[in-house]
């Protein structure tokens, strides 16, 4: 087992009472699940999202924390939250890193794979993540 890991899981999903289409606006949530997969206890500092919708129109969002905090997880504790965004058009893509810093000091990234956003017309089953 490494040192330092988190692992991230990603659970996409089409809002359509936050959506507009006739607005172009489409709404979507993500529920993320960090795991200390790692030997020593870290904590989640910052974020930097990567968005883009089907246009090629890409969005940096980088901040502290994640939904106002920055969980401090033990080796097998898990942390989950739910975010959203909308986008311009009925499908994009979401994908990051997290800065992280483990209690020994020790510094790390850990990456958020791609995952892709889909109204798809079916209220949410058009969701799907990419490994």
């Amino acid at each position: 087992m490494p040192k330092y890991q988190f692992s991230v899981e990603v659970q996409p999903q089409f809002l359509p009472e936050q959506s507009e289409p006739e607005s172009e606006l489409y709404g979507f949530a993500y529920t993320i699940t960090v795991h200390n997969t790692g030997e020593v206890a870290a904590q989640l500092v910052s974020r930097h999202w990567i968005i883009s919708d089907a246009r090629g129109h890409t969005e940096q969002v980088k901040g502290l924390g994640v939904v106002g905090q920055q969980p401090l997880l033990q080796p097998g504790e898990a942390f989950q939250y739910t975010s959203g965004c909308r986008l311009r058009t009925p499908s994009g893509t979401m994908h990051g890193s997290y800065f992280c810093v483990a209690e020994d000091g020790e510094r790390f990234e850990t990456k958020i794979p791609l995952f892709v956003l889909d109204a798809g017309g079916t209220g949410g089953a058009g969701t799907r993540v990419l490994h």
